[in-house]
């Protein structure tokens, strides 16, 4: 006969306590994302009356980026708002993959921008304006400082929430956007080179495009349910086997929940003599202590029942 138990996040049986999938929504991250989008938001219309009034193409086409940040953090505002609804007979995980959706959307965008900069770069080439070198300059000043109190905010949070993280990507790009606007705007004071705001951008554009490929990728693994990096499923199931309350232990599997929570799975059955019972606990408790699982069920299986069904 065939018994299942389930392991709660706190290491207790399914009998003792409470049994839930959810994981907390950090407010204080919430409230960072939120003042920065205010920041990024406000700092985009100052950027594009300053570029229409300087005539300076880089910091029209920065303000359309800062625009384009803004609404992805608009977006990571909002999952974090459904993400706090609570788990329901069809959505028994909860809400809290609509942020790993966010975040995937945040990278997305980031690359499309990227882009965008690079077209634009060349148009810029091809056809050079005159840039008011003066304002352009100081405008690019406020952007820095706008963009350093920004990722200040989002660094002292919780960089494992994929949403902080998307939205410090964001405001990192934008910091190197105001640097890039700054030498270019030096540097047509200095020497007339009108080329320099161009060049500037697609370098800006070369630094931002690896962090929002790593973002897009974490997040299409999570919604895939790939193994979570670091950890090594063979070795787990292995020291699983290895404990002397366990006969056999096998059909392994791991995923991400969201963010940093992982769930796994696993089937084990008594040695001789052991309390079938008892075995949740102790191999959630090794899981947790071993490998920062945080959410395990165990499935009991009659003795020599798991090598006649591995695959």
């Amino acid at each position: 006969m065939n018994r299942s138990a389930h392991q709660g996040h706190d290491g207790h049986d399914h009998a003792e306590g409470a049994h839930s999938h959810a994981a907390t929504v950090t407010s204080d991250n919430e409230k960072r994302i939120r003042l920065v989008f205010l920041l990024t938001a406000g700092y985009a219309g100052v950027q594009a009356v300053g570029g229409w009034f300087s005539g300076s193409l880089a910091l029209i086409a920065d303000a359309g980026h800062m625009v384009s940040d803004a609404a992805a953090l608009l977006l990571a505002l909002i999952a974090y708002r459904v993400a706090r609804r609570a788990p329901d007979m069809v959505r028994t995980y909860g809400f809290h993959r609509v942020r790993v959706l966010a975040a995937m959307a945040n990278g997305a965008s980031l690359l499309l921008l990227v882009v965008w900069i690079t077209w634009e770069a060349v148009s810029r080439l091809r056809s050079p304006s005159d840039v008011l070198a003066g304002p352009m300059l100081a405008v690019a000043v406020i952007g820095l400082l706008v963009n350093l109190v920004g990722a200040w905010v989002l660094w002292r949070g919780n960089r494992g929430d994929g949403n902080l993280k998307g939205a410090l990507l964001h405001v990192m790009g934008d910091l190197l956007g105001s640097v890039g606007a700054i030498g270019a705007a030096i540097g047509i004071m200095l020497t007339g080179w009108t080329w320099l705001d161009p060049v500037l951008s697609v370098l800006v554009a070369v630094l931002v495009v690896r962090s929002a490929w790593g973002l897009l990728s974490d997040s299409v693994l999570v919604l895939l349910q790939a193994v979570p990096k670091g950890l090594d499923t063979k070795a787990a199931e292995a020291d699983i086997a290895a404990l002397p309350q366990i006969g056999e232990a096998g059909h392994f599997h791991a995923w991400t929940l969201t963010d940093d929570r992982v769930v796994a799975t696993i089937h084990v059955t008594p040695s001789p003599g052991i309390d079938p019972l008892t075995l949740p606990a102790v191999v959630a408790a090794r899981l947790r202590d071993r490998f920062a699982i945080a959410h395990v069920t165990v499935q009991v299986d009659p003795p020599g029942s798991i090598a006649s069904t591995e695959h």
